[in-house]
């Protein structure tokens, strides 16, 4: 996409007459295109790797995407919002217990399961949004954490999905392991690319800039016209379903969900440590942070508390040195992006 910037000339002393400048507005850079181009024979070669590599290859796979989808929700919700929660393990529990409850008590299949509880997590975001937007600053982010508490509380109450102890998924337990976890690794790596595809179509859109605005400046973006309340709403709530399908995939791949699993903080702590060192505010970060994520967990795994302790020092390095995260130090003094989400003049 690219628009030609008009220039005024006067021709023979006459009125100023429009006239072609020299100078375009383009979308499209040449690190985009090759960016995108490099996405899409990574997703082909991604959905071909089940057919050679193991089941516990593609089964931490799995776990790979559900976290590259939880860190960009919370992206969004963070990095362009400016809402920094830590409460948003209460729609991956919603989400892990809504699947349960709708493919096993209701009798939907968990593949046309994954969408419906999305949505009912998004529904139970607005009321939510109500409580919590009262609140600004840290006191928001504690009190998401507060309700994300209650809704664990609540859930591990009621007996019919199993109370503390938890509950199975017994919709998928008949099925082939081998093909029941290629299945839900195909349909992670749909909803990875479905909402990375949303998200650069948000970013890139007025109500991206509007929201960007919201992030920078609240008064002046209501100065300017922006609804700010109503525009935050809106990425809470879409942050909720986009967290929600998460967790949904979590006891298809596991088949089993307990509410100290599932409900657990450590959740948040992941989700910021991975947003953190991959790029705050950016579409490639929650990528990055992911991959460096998850390469630290496989190598450390063996090593006890070690593990989180390098994690936090990791994590701690980059606030103090390098607060644009990985993509941050990659893309430093020049405009690279390996998604069309700007405008460039050439």
């Amino acid at each position: 996409m690219s628009t030609t910037v008009p220039t005024p000339t006067v021709e023979d002393g006459g009125a100023a007459a429009p006239a072609q400048s020299r100078y375009r507005l383009r979308r499209w850079t040449p690190s985009s295109i090759a960016g995108t181009a490099v996405v899409g024979v990574a997703v082909l070669l991604l959905a071909y790797l089940p057919y050679v590599v193991g089941i516990s290859t593609t089964y931490v796979l799995i776990d790979l995407f559900i976290f590259m989808i939880l860190a960009m929700m919370w992206n969004l919700l963070a990095g362009y919002g400016g809402m920094v929660s830590i409460g948003q393990q209460a729609y991956i529990g919603l989400g892990a217990y809504g699947m349960v409850t709708i493919a096993d008590l209701v009798g939907v299949s968990p593949m046309l399961a994954v969408p419906v509880v999305a949505l009912l997590c998004g529904v139970a975001a607005i009321p939510i949004s109500y409580l919590t937007f009262r609140l600004v600053g840290g006191y928001f982010a504690v009190g998401t954490w507060v309700v994300a508490e209650v809704v664990r509380l609540i859930v591990s109450q009621v007996r019919a999905v199993g109370a503390g102890s938890g509950i199975s998924l017994s919709a998928l337990s008949g099925v082939d392991r081998t093909l029941r976890i290629a299945s839900v690794y195909w349909y992670a790596l749909g909803v990875t690319v479905l909402l990375l595809v949303g998200m650069v179509l948000f970013v890139r859109s007025r109500h991206g800039l509007a929201l960007s605005a919201v992030r920078d400046n609240e008064i002046a973006a209501a100065g300017s016209g922006v609804g700010v309340t109503a525009a935050k709403r809106v990425v809470f709530v879409a942050a909720a379903i986009g967290t929600g399908a998460a967790g949904a995939l979590i006891p298809m791949a596991t088949l089993r969900v307990q509410p100290d699993s599932v409900f657990n903080v450590q959740w948040a702590a992941f989700m910021i440590f991975i947003v953190v060192i991959g790029g705050l505010g950016t579409i490639e970060g929650p990528f990055i942070g992911s991959v460096i994520f998850f390469t630290l967990r496989e190598a450390l795994a063996d090593y006890g508390a070690l593990y989180l302790i390098v994690l936090g020092a990791v994590g701690v390095a980059f606030v103090l040195f390098a607060r644009g995260g990985v993509w941050g130090l990659v893309s430093r003094g020049r405009p690279l992006h390996l998604f069309p989400v700007g405008h460039h003049v050439r």
